[in-house]
């Protein structure tokens, strides 16, 4: 079972505050303070699987780019989605933005359906983009049937995504 560990510190700094040099109040370190950046999450197996997420999002879209039929504008749709969230992802977990804030959601619970309906699409995309470029003659249809094996790729990267995060949603985990 795959458990990631996150310490926040809360401590005062004297420092200018943060940037643009808006304070949140005297002597109160505010959001800005409890902002650390978290390396170690991308050393675990979680961290590493949105890694290689958003190195195959980009060669996909390299590869599909420009979309010459629907099949393959539904592809990049497809691509461009869980490009978007997975480097929204990225960036609130390097940053530890989920920790810093103070709201009640369960991150864990609603990252498993988002992966989740990432990774159904992802099949229906790579499906949908191997059967239009397959067996096609037109120009093109080289480095589109290779971005439907890539996106082959991606789905199976999302999926192992969603079981992990699936691992930790069993075991109660919240953040």
């Amino acid at each position: 079972m795959v458990e990631t560990v996150v310490t926040v510190e809360h401590t005062t700094t004297t420092s200018n505050g943060p940037p643009g040099g808006v304070h949140s109040g005297p002597g109160d370190g505010g959001f800005w303070s409890a902002i650390r950046l978290n390396i170690d999450y991308f050393r675990s197996i979680p961290g590493i699987i949105k890694i290689v997420q958003f190195v195959l999002g980009i060669i996909c879209m390299a590869l599909a780019a420009p979309p010459l039929n629907s099949a393959t504008s539904f592809f990049m749709f497809v691509i461009v989605i869980s490009f978007i969230i997975n480097i929204l992802l990225i960036a609130a977990y390097f940053l530890g933005i989920r920790e810093a804030l103070n709201v009640a959601v369960n991150w864990i619970f609603s990252e498993l359906l988002t992966t989740a309906v990432l990774t159904l699409l992802y099949f229906i995309g790579f499906i949908v983009q191997l059967a239009r470029w397959a067996e096609s003659e037109q120009k093109g249809a080289s480095s589109n049937t290779a971005a439907g094996v890539f996106g082959l790729f991606n789905f199976l990267a999302y999926a192992a995504g969603t079981y992990f995060l699936f691992l930790a949603h069993r075991s109660g985990a919240t953040h």
